[in-house]
């Protein structure tokens, strides 16, 4: 009952558990069934224990900061994505009448010595400075420290103030923040928020300024939602965004006076695909980097940017719960009476995801704090249990015992030799060659390590590290992903996942040519790609730049009833979906069911095609697409973001993949339907 309960955090344990247990353990039990409800459980837990006075932000009050701080301690803004205080910090200079004495620069290259005279010149005068954006000027972060360190109170005027900005890094000084008041200011949150901070700043003059005023009315609706969404979308992680973007107020700004642009230049045409154009690949679009998000963000905005907005008004809706629609409204008051009677929380429906989406996030938030917790938790022990040098001690020799053997790299290349007709032998040799090198220094570190807990060789920064997380159950940075495989999984996990990978390896090595491949195997996937690809190109003499993958799903079968290898192509296997699921009565995506977050697909083929037919995209990406598929990326973990490594290739992103719908493309692109060949566990 607990777990399928919509607000488990409020249910009674069954029999005498419910009064056995403290608030405490309660919480702690909820984290192993119901881990999406643990942070409104701890919530509940800090107002009972504690008062509801810590689980409410205070107001953001830069007078009320201004009379906690001396003018030996800076003011700091910890600035976040959609927020800008520093507005508000010079509306209050000019009401402390310090606007004329406030000096400010923006950090970045080669502006460190200017800050430091202006701070020099305004401790004598008792004027203020601020300096914006101290993360980007990470190096010159240890000057500002010793510059601060060395304020002496007879040498400064009473009135001098130090502001600065800075969003959140780790290579701030850690002094500066001890010793300074720090503020910050969320932006408004959730959708009716967003829009009717939006609608604030649009009055009846705007509205009615426009030679089409009920098409522009209408659109710059259409534009403020649109904008609403994108920014709330965040939060829901890697399945909003596959990268979090700052868009500001002024990419609407810009958008709102480009419509009116066109409407006053064309009073019988609205140019929607122009706008759509500006607003998702130039206003908006030129702050995104991603190439899925470049594709999302035009799909949201077809949406919004329609004709049949103009065309039906409140009979065109946003989304399928028919609360979301431009209403027939001419001034700024009947829009605002609109959105205040939006819901407060709108569902992920309205951002066309599906509601398992609130648990993703949830479960995100909630791994958030436990982080922050274990990262902030002392290493010490307080009682008579093991100490943390024992833990670390058992969790090495586990570690170590379960670490495989490397291969034997001479026996793999006399049975894999390089040979024309066979592309991916040399990938055989290159996955051996990569695991190895992970095994070497796994099993060189750990008896190190060992070592090291019983003081027989010196404890390195690196060997301290690598035990710090062994003890969070989290892989060491020195084995991934610098040497590792990408993963987002705890150290046990990991460690399983090791094995299992060079399991799968060995049997390659052992049968020379499996039948069927489990693609979460593979260090680099895309390199089996090439082989797999250049195999069809030489044995059909095709010039290999013709060739595209097509795929062919077989869920008629299990991987493990695939006895003989694909005639044409290669047969897959481990591939994960997120936002959907694979419909085995109908053989096509399908929504997902509840409480469901993942489900693996079919035995996937992919057979190379010679001139592969479709038509041009229109999603941003300029690929080519067939007709009746979702074009769906697959990464190697759930992140989703990475970066563009030396090979040319995303560090995260493998391959694009052609799956079967009846439903337009657009609906799973905002779904952040996806492949993954590795899950969190």
């Amino acid at each position: 009952a607990i777990f399928d309960e919509p607000e488990a955090q409020k249910v009674p344990l069954p029999g005498d558990w419910d009064t056995v247990l403290s608030t405490f353990d309660k919480v702690c039990f909820l984290r192993t069934i119901r881990l999406d409800k643990v942070t409104q459980a701890i919530v509940e837990y800090v107002t009972t224990e504690m008062g509801r006075k810590f689980v409410e932000p205070p107001t953001f009050d830069i007078a009320l900061s201004y009379e906690d701080s001396t003018k030996m301690t800076p003011l700091i803004f910890v600035l976040s994505a959609g927020s800008d205080p520093v507005a508000d910090m010079l509306v209050f200079a000019e009401d402390m009448g310090m606007a004329s004495k406030l000096e400010s620069i923006s950090l970045g290259q080669g502006q460190g010595p200017k800050a430091a005279r202006l701070i020099e010149e305004a401790k004598g005068k008792g004027s203020w400075v601020l300096l914006q954006n101290c993360h980007l000027a990470i190096s010159w972060m240890p000057e500002l420290e010793r510059i601060t360190e060395q304020f002496t109170p007879e040498l400064i005027n009473n009135d001098f103030r130090l502001w600065l900005s800075s969003m959140p890094t780790p290579q701030f000084p850690p002094m500066l923040l001890q010793n300074g008041v720090k503020m910050t200011n969320e932006p408004p949150a959730g959708l009716r928020a967003n829009m009717l901070r939006s609608f604030a700043k649009i009055d009846d003059t705007i509205l009615s300024a426009c030679l089409q005023p009920q098409a522009f009315r209408q659109l710059v609706f259409g534009f403020c939602f649109f904008h609403a969404v994108i920014l709330e979308r965040r939060k829901f992680g890697p399945i909003g965004w596959n990268i979090p973007y700052s868009f500001t107020n002024e990419d609407l700004v810009t958008c709102r006076r480009q419509l009116k642009y066109f409407l006053d230049d064309n009073t019988e045409v609205v140019p929607h695909k122009v706008l759509r154009y500006l607003g998702a690949n130039i206003n908006y679009g030129g702050r995104v980097t991603d190439a899925q998000d470049k594709r999302l963000i035009s799909a949201i905005l077809r949406n919004y940017v329609h004709p049949d907005l103009i065309e039906f008004g409140p009979e065109y809706k946003f989304s399928d719960s028919g609360l979301y629609y431009c209403p027939k409204a001419e001034t700024q008051e009947e829009f605002l009476e609109y959105l205040k009677g939006l819901p407060l929380s709108p569902g992920p429906e309205v951002f066309g995801m599906h509601d398992n989406c609130d648990i993703t996030c949830a479960q995100g938030e909630t791994t958030q704090i436990l982080n922050a917790i274990l990262a902030m938790s002392s290493k010490t022990s307080a009682g008579a249990g093991r100490s943390p040098e024992e833990v670390m001690d058992e969790i090495a020799e586990s570690v170590f015992s379960s670490t495989p053997q490397p291969f034997d790299f001479d026996e793999v290349e006399t049975k894999f030799p390089t040979v024309y007709e066979e592309s991916t032998n040399t990938v055989v040799k290159q996955e051996v060659l990569r695991y190895n090198r992970l095994i070497s220094a796994m099993r060189e570190a750990i008896p190190q390590f060992r070592k090291a807990l019983k003081g027989l060789v010196t404890m390195t920064e690196e060997l301290e590290s690598m035990g710090s997380a062994m003890f969070r159950n989290a892989v060491p940075g020195a084995w991934a992903p610098s040497l590792g495989f990408l993963s987002l999984k705890p150290l046990n996990a990991w460690v399983k996942d090791l094995n299992d990978r060079i399991s799968f390896l060995q049997n390659w090595i052992d049968v020379s040519k499996p039948a069927i491949y489990w693609l979460s195997g593979l260090f680099f996937p895309q390199a089996f790609f090439t082989g797999t690809m250049q195999n069809y190109a030489r044995s059909h003499g095709v010039a290999i730049d013709r060739l595209t993958f097509g795929s062919v799903f077989d869920d008629s079968k299990k991987p493990s009833e695939f006895t003989e290898a694909a005639s044409e192509g290669v047969y897959l296997f481990g591939i994960y979906l997120e936002g959907c699921r694979w419909n085995y009565e109908t053989h096509q995506l399908d929504w997902s069911f509840a409480k469901v977050l993942y489900e693996e697909m079919p035995v996937l083929q992919l057979v190379p095609i010679v001139d592969k037919p479709g038509v041009l995209s229109d999603q941003g990406t300029g690929r080519i697409l067939p007709p009746d598929v979702y074009e769906c990326p697959v990464y190697k973990v759930l992140s989703r973001s990475g970066t563009l490594s030396t090979t040319g290739h995303s560090t995260n992103f493998v391959i694009w993949i052609d799956v079967p719908t009846e439903e337009p493309q657009d609906m799973w692109i905002k779904a952040g339907v996806a492949g993954f060949l590795a899950l969190k566990f």
